[in-house]
Formats: C-alpha cells, structure tokens, sequence
C-alpha cells in the first residue's frame, strides 16, 4: 500500500516524518495564500498544507482547485501546527502534513448535499440522504454508527462462545406459517404454484435444533415481516436469536443481564448494574401504563376507582359500575400546558375510543377544570393526598375499562415527560440506562370479534406450571413464562419458556386455541413429530439488534444503524427497489401479475 498512515493517526510523536494519505478531501481552505486540505477516511481526518513557495505553481494550483469528496493521495512532512491554531475537535489537532505531492485518484461531482457539515447535513431530507445512501454514510457519525454496530457484533459473538454456544444459521426460504404480522412469500420455479415464505423469526428450527441436542443455539438472525412500518421497524431487520435446553427462566434472565453487561461496556465503557428489577405485566400496565415502561421517571399512574365509585361525576361512577377504573396522573409543573398540548392529550385519549380527557390545573391556587364542581371534599382530599398535588400542577384522568384506561394515561404520560423534558422541568442523564425484564403476562388473550382464545406470544409458549389446570376451566388468569427485557421504555426483545410436554401442547392446541387438527397437523406438524423423539425442556430469546444498536447511538430511527435502509414504504431509494419483474421471469415462475387499479 502506498499510504503510510489513516487519516487519524498522526500525532506529535510523528513530527519531521514522511507520510503518504488518501481518502476523501473533506474540505478546503484558502488562507492567506496558502491551501489547507483537510483529508478523511473512515478512522478520521488529517489536515495538510499547500505552500506556494514550495511548490510547483502546477500542483499548487490543482490543489486550489479540488472540491469537496474528490478521492486524493497526498505526501509531505508531517509537523507541529503553528501556536494558537491546534484543533482540540479532532485527534490530529496538534499536527499537520506540509504537503509535497498531489494525485488526484478520481474527482467528485459537486454533492447534493454536503457531508463536511454536520448541522447542515442533519436537516437533509431523509429521503434524499436515502437516495444518496453512500454519501450519507461517508458522514463520521454514521461511519461511527456502523462501526459501533460492528463492534457489538463482535462482542456478543465472542460472548456467547464462552457460554458455550454454537453459531448455527437456520434457512430463510421457509414455509408459510400464517401468524402475526404478513410474510413475503418467494415464488418456487422449480414448484409451480408453490411458494416459500421468508421467515419471520428462527422460532421452530431453533426449537428442532434443541430437539437435535444441539443445546445452546445463537445466530445474528435475519428476519423479515411485511408490515406497516415506522422509526424503528423494517421489512427486513436484525436479531440476536438463541435457544438454550434443561434451562429455567432464572437461567435466561442470568445470561442475557451477562450479555447486556458485555454490550453496553463494549459500546459506551458503561458499568450495567445486575440483577436487573422484575416487574409483573399487571404491575406494569397499573403503574405505568405500559408493559415497556420507562422508569427513569416517575409520573406514575395512581388508582381512585373505589373513591369515584359514588362520585356524583357521572362518568366516572358510570365507568365504575360498568366494571371498569377510575385512573389519573400528575404532571407536576405541567399547569402551564398550552392549548395546542392539551388536544393533542384529548386525541391521544380519543385514540383509544374516549370521548375526552378530565384534567385540573392547579393555578393561583385554584383547581381550574369544569369536572371538579361534580367532586365532593372526600373525593378532593383523596386525589391530593395520593397524587400529592400541589402549585402549577397538572392532574389527567382516565375512566374506562382496565387495559384501556391505563393505556391511555401510559401515552400521556409519555408526552407529558416529553414536554417537561423540553421546558427543562425533568431532566434524565444521557448515560441512564434503566433496565427491567417485564414477566408473568397472561398466556393468553380473548378476540371479541371472533369469539376465541389466542396465544398473546405464540402458540408454543410455556404456561406457568401451577396454572396449567387453569387452561380448560379458566384461561384468562393462565400466565405464560413469557419474558421481555426493557431499557428506558424500550423493548430490547422477547422470549419465553417453551411447551415441550404433547399432551400440554395438545391442550392449548385444540381446546384452548381451538384449532382443528388437521391445521395444526398442515401447519406445525413436523414440529410435533420431532417433540415425540424426546425434546427437553427448553427456552429462548431474541433481541432486536438494530433496536438495540440504535439505543446505543443515542438516535431514535433505527435506519440510522443500518447500512442500506428501506423507506416507510418499503422502498429503496438508492436501487430503486423494489422493481417490477420481466415477462420472462413471470413465466419462468408461472404467474401473472394482475395491475392495480388506481384510485
């Protein structure tokens, strides 16, 4: 190679020594008739020095003519910066190259936008970064990202080779099993008419692989869903999947705090304390509103079902009768609430089927709300007692049944510490990270629409073992060993324990599910052929990665961590993908495509 050092590598020790550079010019700048080239590659940036009189006026005169990205190889002399002009921003800060040599390695094209100017390229339009992907990740923060990314692969590679496991990597043509979100089905030209689907986790082949004996499973999975997407979901995505045997749920807990340890002092030299806090599913919902909890705040969620159960505020006695709660939080310093923030609270409410939202402002030292005439002194003195209300407060409600009416003081209040953190009223240390694992949530949910059971995680998830003879006689209070792991209202991933014994199986299968045999058989009958040849007890976890990545890098979109993201849509700008096929490919595959209709 004939370039001697990175761009960030330099330093005083290499004083009065000759180097050779290349990368990208990451700027230029006339000053006082001389060239100053600052030149990057992925480490860093070194800045070099063009003197005229040094210099042939040919190659002086390229350099003054360089623009931005263009690809270069300088030489020169590496030497101390002149007094009062060290750089502390960079590492090369205290040296510079006085240049000697020049060649261009091939021009660059003015941009369509500057990736030398970390303000201005953050307010690029995200699709026109995406279009330009290769020039939005010659930025060093997302050179930086991905190079975090490599690093805590690494490092969860390494980690789960000392635990003893086998890196095994499971196929992604796989069958359809239509369940949870929508599968991209792959056409067979060799099968006409038949299709493979993408998978859209590992699940049964790492549970085969426990059957197999294979015992402690990891893989970087790659997965995929064809769903609706938002910041941090992708058609295509990322997770640290594995599957351990003759293991508890203690065990797992154990393991993945080890591995969240390793990650985070990996990526941010952070010490994670352990064992992280458990929480009940149901202790989750009643106090936050959420079973992904952030808990760097509190703001909690206090319960006045028995006090409003005779209120003479008919919408919240009514709520009561018809079985169901009387919730409120308080935003304490959040009375200053703008009118444009309280309806955005009302449609938050409105959202989850409320026709409104009950609030009181504590001002002047009054409770300014048209609900609280309705309330007598006991039910006033209850809500200042347990809300501890005070001056410049704000109190929200919510009346309705459980699950809804904690849901919806759980959004709330997730914009209320938004606008509090805004006003600098709550503040939260960037380096806290607050992790728990959320556990015992119930085995099962009950669709109104279609009169049935199903499973809350998937249909091979673990009842906990004394409430297995609930299953017939009474499902919904069945808890799953199904666990989450969360960090700052975040959920990093999500796994369970699984079924291994038949007849349990067979139990959540056809009496609990109710799903005719002759599914189960056409859907996971491979599976259950493999139980019957001894599978051990046995249970998994999977993280999302890109998930995990993005929360590391402090960005809130995940196509910030990955390298060759997918819009909202499901496109990519860059390839302009996806594409439609040819003739010739459609017959190979024996179909037709049938146009949409526009609307």
């Amino acid at each position: 190679m004939k370039r001697t050092h990175h761009c960030n590598e330099l330093r005083p020790a290499h004083i009065g020594r000759a180097v050779t550079l290349e990368g990208w010019v990451h700027s230029r700048r006339d000053l006082g008739g001389l060239i100053f080239i600052d030149v990057r590659d992925r480490e860093g940036r070194t800045q070099t020095v063009f003197d005229p009189s040094d210099l042939p006026p040919p190659l002086f005169e390229q350099a003054a003519g360089l623009r931005s990205e263009c690809v270069v190889r300088i030489s020169g002399k590496v030497r101390a910066r002149p007094d009062g002009t060290n750089n502390p921003r960079i590492s090369t800060g205290e040296v510079e190259v006085l240049a000697s040599g020049l060649e261009v390695l091939n021009p660059a094209e003015v941009l369509p936008f500057p990736v030398d100017e970390p303000e201005v390229a953050a307010k690029v339009n995200e699709e026109l970064r995406l279009k330009y992907r290769y020039l939005d990740l010659r930025r060093p923060e997302m050179t930086r990202n991905l190079r975090l990314r490599s690093k805590v692969a690494t490092a969860t590679r390494l980690f789960m080779d000392e635990q003893g496991f086998l890196e095994v990597e499971t196929p992604t043509l796989f069958k359809s099993t239509p369940e949870g979100a929508r599968e991209f089905l792959v056409p067979s030209r060799t099968n006409p008419g038949q299709f493979y689907a993408l998978p859209q986790s590992p699940q049964q082949f790492k549970q085969i692989l426990m059957v197999a004996g294979v015992e402690r499973y990891f893989q970087l999975a790659r997965c995929y869903r064809d769903e609706d997407l938002r910041a941090d979901r992708q058609p295509e995505f990322t997770q640290i999947d594995l599957e351990l045997s003759f293991i508890e749920r203690e065990d797992i807990y154990a393991l993945i705090e080890g591995l969240l340890q390793r990650i985070w002092k990996t990526a941010l030299n952070l010490d994670v304390p352990t064992p992280f806090r458990r929480l009940r599913f149901e202790e989750a919902i009643n106090r936050y509103g959420s079973d992904k909890p952030d808990t760097r705040f509190g703001m909690e969620l206090v319960d006045f079902t028995e006090e409003f159960r005779a209120s003479q505020f008919k919408i919240f006695s009514s709520a009561v009768a018809s079985q169901g709660v009387v919730k409120a939080l308080n935003a304490k310093g959040l009375a200053d609430v703008t009118q444009g923030q309280m309806d955005t609270m009302t449609e938050y409410a409105k959202a989850f089927g409320a026709k409104g939202l009950a609030y009181i402002k504590v001002e002047g030292g009054e409770w300014k709300s048209p609900i609280v005439r309705f309330f007598s002194d006991a039910e006033k003195a209850a809500l200042t007692s347990k809300l501890g209300i005070a001056e410049g407060d704000l109190i929200l409600f919510a009346a309705d049944q459980w699950l809804t009416a904690c849901e919806i003081l759980g959004k709330i209040r997730l914009y209320c510490a938004e606008v509090l953190k805004a006003q600098g009223k709550l503040v939260i240390p960037p380096d806290r990270f607050d992790f728990l694992w959320v556990v015992d949530f119930p085995l099962l949910s009950f669709d109104k629409e279609q009169n049935r059971w199903y499973s809350s995680h998937h249909p091979f998830t673990a009842p906990v073992p004394e409430d297995i003879p609930l299953l017939k006689s009474d499902p919904k209070k069945v808890r799953g060993q199904h666990y989450d792991i969360v960090v700052n209202g975040v959920e990093l991933g999500g796994g369970s324990i699984r079924i291994h014994q038949a007849e349990v199986q067979k139990t959540v299968f056809e009496d609990v599910l109710q799903i005719p045999p002759e599914e189960i058989k056409l859907r996971f009958g491979y599976l259950l052929e493999a139980f019957k040849y001894g599978a051990p007890p046995h249970g998994g976890i999977a993280l999302g990665f890109d998930r995990l990545i993005a929360i590391l890098c402090g960005t809130p979109s995940i196509r910030d961590v990955i390298a060759f993201p997918k819009t909202a849509k499901g496109t990519c700008l860059m390839t302009e993908s996806p594409s439609p096929a040819s003739a010739r490919q459609l017959r190979d595959l024996h179909l037709e495509v049938k146009a949409a209709k526009k609307e």
